[in-house]
C-alpha cells in the first residue's frame, strides 16, 4: 500500500499552493467566535461541509464515524469530501478565497502554520478552553503541535509514527530470535551481520523520501541534531550529528545490507516477499499487512542508533476555517463535530493510528490493538517539523540531500551542505512571504 501520497505532508505544496493574498476577509477575522467551545449546540440546523485526505482504508473508517454523528445529531449534518493530500492541499486556499471552502478541514501538524499564516484556518482557543481540554489530556508534542504564535489551530485527533517492521521468517533463517527485534544499534548491527552471513541483504535503505528519508529524519535526531534551531530561522541538519546520522544509513548500502538503489516501495515489497528483513515504515502499513497472511512479520519502536530515542511522525489535526461571511451556528456546530470525532478516536485508531487522548490510549480496547499499542510507546519520542509557514518545503530540500547522498551523488557532508544552503535562502523568502 503506497501511502505517499495518502499522507501528502504538504512537500513541495506550501510555496505554490499558498503564494497568494490572504484568505480572510474584513468579515472574517482571526478572533474567536460565538458558541461554548463544542460542548453542545442547540440551535437551528446546519449543514457543514468537511475536506479530507484520507483516501485509503482509513477513509471508510472515518466515513462511519462521521455517519455515525450525523446519526446522533439531528440539528448537525456533516458532508465528507475527500480527495488526495496533494490535490486537497492545493485546492484549500483557492476554495476559501473565493468562498467556496469547507467548515471543517484535517490538516496534518505540519501545515497548520501556513494555513494559519494565510488565514485559511482560525484560532480555536475556544474549544480547548471550553472543553477544559489541556496539554494534561494529550501527549505533549502532540498537543504543543497545534499552536502557532501561540494561539491554538488545532486539535490533535491521532499521531502516526514510523516502526521497525521485520520479517520474522528471515529471522528465523539466519539464527535470529523473531520474538527480540534489536532494540539499538549494536543489536541492529549484530542482527545485520547474520543475516548477510545468510546471503541476505537485510535492510533497504529507499533514497525516497517515504521511507529512507523518514529514516534518515529519525536518526539526525536521534544522533542529537535537528533539521532547524529554535526559531527555524536556520537550517541545521548538515550539523556533525546530521552528518553521522545519513553516513550511517549510506555505510548500510556500501556494506553490502541494502541494493545500491532501491525503488519507490521497493523496500516495503521486499519485506513482504521475503528478501528485505528489515523495513522502517509508517503505522498505516499495519493493517496492510494483517491483509497478508503468509508473510510472518513484526512491528516495534525504531531501534535507538544514537544517543536518544526519537523518531519520525505526523499528526492529523481538526481545524475551523475562514470563511468570506461568518455563520455563527455553523462553526458553533463544527466545534461539536471536532469535540465528538476526538472523543470517539478509539474507533478511528483501528485505522492505522494512534490517538492524540491519554485518555483514549490507556483504554483497554486500545491496548488489545496489540501492534497500534506497541508503536504508540514511540510517540514521547515524536520530532515534529517546527511551526513555521512553509516548513515542508524547507524539510524537502532535506530529503533531496539524503536522496543525493544515498545514491552516491555527493558525500553526505556535500548533499548536507548544499541542501542548508538552499534550505536557509528558502526559510529567508518564506519569512518574507508569511510575514513571521
Amino acid at each position: 500500500m503506497n501511502r505517499r501520497h495518502v499522507l501528502g505532508l504538504g512537500l513541495g505544496l506550501g510555496a505554490a499552493a499558498l503564494g497568494l493574498a490572504a484568505c480572510g476577509d474584513d468579515d472574517a477575522k482571526n478572533t474567536a467566535q460565538p458558541g461554548n467551545g463544542g460542548k453542545d449546540y442547540t440551535g437551528p440546523k446546519v449543514q457543514l461541509n468537511l475536506w479530507n485526505g484520507f483516501t485509503g482504508g482509513d477513509g471508510d473508517i472515518f466515513k462511519k464515524l462521521v455517519d455515525q454523528f450525523n446519526g446522533e445529531h439531528a440539528n448537525v449534518a456533516v458532508t465528507v469530501a475527500t480527495y488526495k493530500w496533494e490535490d486537497y492541499y492545493a485546492k484549500l486556499p483557492g476554495a476559501v478565497s473565493s468562498g467556496n471552502g469547507p467548515d471543517i478541514a484535517v490538516m496534518h501538524i505540519d501545515m497548520l502554520a501556513t494555513f494559519a499564516a494565510r488565514k485559511v484556518i482560525q484560532p480555536i482557543d475556544d474549544v480547548a478552553s471550553a472543553l477544559g481540554l489541556s496539554e494534561s489530556d494529550f501527549a505533549p508534542v502532540v498537543w504543543k503541535g497545534g499552536l502557532y504564535q501561540d494561539k491554538r489551530y488545532g486539535i490533535p485527533l491521532d499521531m502516526h509514527p514510523v516502526g521497525l517492521y521485520y520479517n520474522k521468517a528471515l529471522f528465523t533463517q539466519a539464527g535470529l530470535d523473531p520474538a527480540k527485534p534489536p532494540t539499538d544499534r549494536a543489536e541492529m548491527e549484530a542482527a545485520l551481520a547474520a543475516l548477510k552471513g545468510k546471503g541476505i541483504q537485510g535492510f533497504w535503505i529507499s533514497p525516497f523520501q517515504f521511507t529512507g528519508g523518514m529514516t534518515a529524519y529519525s536518526l539526525v535526531y536521534q544522533f542529537g541534531g535537528a533539521l532547524y534551531n529554535a526559531d527555524a530561522t536556520k537550517a541545521t541538519f548538515n550539523s556533525d550529528p546530521a552528518v553521522e546520522a545519513v553516513s550511517w544509513l549510506t555505510k548500510l548500502v556500501a556494506d553490502g545490507h541494502s541494493p545500491a538503489n532501491v525503488g519507490q516501495d521497493a523496500d516495503y515489497l521486499a519485506l513482504k516477499s521475503g528478501k528485505n528483513a528489515f523495513n522502517v515504515n509508517g503505522i498505516w502499513q499495519v493493517n496492510d499487512l494483517k491483509k497478508s497472511p503468509d508473510v510472518q512479520w513484526g512491528v516495534a519502536p525504531v531501534p535507538q542508533i544514537g544517543s536518544r530515542k526519537a523518531v519520525w511522525a505526523n499528526s492529523h489535526n481538526f481545524t475551523i476555517v475562514q470563511q468570506k461571511k461568518t455563520d455563527a451556528n455553523k462553526v458553533a456546530g463544527a466545534k461539536v463535530f471536532i469535540n465528538w470525532l476526538s472523543q470517539h478516536s478509539l474507533d478511528w485508531a483501528a485505522g492505522g493510528q494512534v490517538p492524540a487522548r491519554n485518555a483514549v490510549r490507556d483504554d483497554p480496547k486500545f491496548k488489545e490493538l496489540t501492534e497500534m499499542n506497541t508503536l504508540a510507546a514511540e510517540l514521547p519520542d515524536a520530532a515534529f517539523p517546527p511551526a513555521a509557514p512553509g516548513i515542508g518545503d524547507v524539510t524537502a530540500l532535506f530529503y533531496t540531500a539524503f536522496n543525493e547522498a544515498v545514491l552516491g551523488k555527493k558525500s553526505p557532508k556535500q548533499a548536507l551542505d548544499d541542501g542548508v544552503a538552499k534550505a536557509d535562502k528558502l526559510l529567508e523568502d518564506n519569512r518574507k512571504k508569511y510575514g513571521s
